[in-house]
């Protein structure tokens, strides 16, 4: 895993836990399989706002409303896999 790819679970973990407030624990054991929107109840549309802000501030990124779409918060590695995407995209800090 580069440390990009790296970067963007770790922050996505994070960002997870403290924005929907699931245990740290429980988060650790999100695979690329766990399934998010529609399978996590804390995971609504008011929290996806919440989570893709704080994602942004963490990681440096634009995340444009184009961007968007509900494959995206299908599993943990979907989402990690977008921001993945949109780091590739970002100028290296």
């Amino acid at each position: 895993m580069s440390a990009r790819a790296f970067d963007a679970a770790s922050s996505l973990r994070q960002s997870l836990a403290e924005t929907l407030g699931i245990a740290v624990e429980r988060v650790a054991g999100f695979d690329d399989e766990t399934l998010l929107f529609g399978a996590l109840p804390e995971l609504d549309s008011m929290a996806v706002a919440t989570l893709l802000t704080d994602l942004e501030d963490r990681l440096g990124i634009v995340i444009d409303d184009d961007d968007i779409d509900g494959e995206i918060f299908e599993s943990f590695g979907s989402l990690r896999a977008f921001l993945g995407r949109k780091l590739g995209e970002s100028p290296a800090r």
